[in-house]
């Protein structure tokens, strides 16, 4: 019998990262994270969940060599970060995208594909737009989609160039429940043709719908990751361990970079 070796698609290895800033001569310095390890299997999804200020947003910068760590490493596919190369196989999703509005979406994903360097672009935003249900809009310019509609864009221009990887910061925030199912269905589906999803979320509700395991934040610490065995059989578990795990902690009202 032939055994296939899954590598870890994400390795976090004692990620920290300090933050200075100099004001009148004197140097404060505030903890994003603090010695955070986790590991993110081919093929699976992955989320993260914590209070705002826990660190969420500075694990991800972290995770796109937008920030160095101040000590720690990242791994990509085995690649240790930054790696200019392995980065192409990342797709990403901010919780807010910023687009020019005064394009279609054809153009807009057209000209991410070019900037990608993709390979018959003009076939490759027909097929993405008809992936994220946004192919009879193809025409259309972005100052007139609404929230769910941008949010779809910002996911196709996250697809276009075919990543392995998939990190997404609140994919589903600010969308109405018909469109949270969509983007939950479509998350699944990417997951069945193997790609890997690294997201964060406030809405734990979804979380506990389509992830594998979840690593739980608190003050940029990593408090504890818990696999969807432990919570899949008991409605409302994810939410009850999560809340316990940070409950009664100073993070409440704490403001972080």
């Amino acid at each position: 019998m032939i055994h296939t070796l899954i590598m870890n698609a994400i390795e976090a290895v004692q990620l920290t990262k300090i933050y200075e800033k100099q004001h009148l001569g004197k140097i404060s310095r505030t903890t994003g994270v603090r010695e955070v390890s986790f590991a993110v299997a081919q093929g699976e999804i992955f989320g993260l969940l914590g209070l705002n200020g826990s660190g969420k947003t500075t694990t991800i910068k972290l995770l796109l060599a937008l920030l160095r760590p101040t000590a720690g490493e990242v791994r990509i596919l085995g690649a240790k970060l930054p790696d200019t190369g392995i980065l192409k196989k990342i797709g990403y999703l901010p919780e807010v995208s910023c687009f020019y509005r005064y394009l279609t979406a054809g153009e807009i994903l057209s000209f991410y594909g070019r900037l990608s360097e993709i390979d018959r672009v003009g076939e490759r935003v027909e097929a993405i737009l008809e992936m994220v249900g946004l192919a009879a809009w193809k025409d259309k310019r972005l100052a007139d989609f609404s929230k769910g509609m941008l949010q779809r864009i910002g996911l196709a221009q996250s697809l276009l160039h075919d990543p392995d990887i998939l990190i997404y910061d609140e994919p589903v925030s600010g969308l109405d429940p018909l469109a949270v199912q969509e983007m939950r269905n479509l998350l699944l589906k990417l997951k069945a043709d193997g790609k890997t999803i690294f997201l964060s979320s406030h809405l734990i509700s979804e979380v506990e719908r389509i992830c594998d395991r979840v690593a739980i934040l608190a003050k940029g610490s990593l408090v504890r990751i818990i696999e969807q065995k432990e919570w899949s059989s008991k409605d409302g578990e994810l939410e009850r361990v999560f809340i316990g795990d940070v409950a009664g902690s100073s993070e409440m009202g704490r403001i972080r970079v």
